[in-house]
């Protein structure tokens, strides 16, 4: 079985310290990061992001405005000839 070698073996000392320092500094900065994140996320307004998200809408004109008539409407007045007399 021919065995696996370092991706880090050409590495000299100071890069292996530089390389230990540098997952130092971003596993003390993740809690932090977390932090930040969440704050910005509860301070979001979700009908201005959806505003950024989707642009401006205006539900008077299609394809956003109501539809003339109800589903149920159209149910009714088919029910309504059907009905014996």
């Amino acid at each position: 079985m021919e065995s696996r070698r370092s991706a880090l073996e050409g590495w000299t000392p100071e890069q292996l310290a530089l390389g230990r320092a540098w997952a130092a500094t971003w596993r003390d900065a993740g809690p932090r990061l977390e932090a930040i994140r969440r704050q910005e996320l509860r301070a979001l307004d979700a009908f201005a992001a959806i505003a950024l998200l989707c642009g401006a809408a205006d539900y008077q004109l299609p394809p956003r405005a109501p539809a003339p008539t109800s589903g149920l409407l159209e149910q009714q007045r088919l029910f309504m000839r059907l009905r014996p007399l």
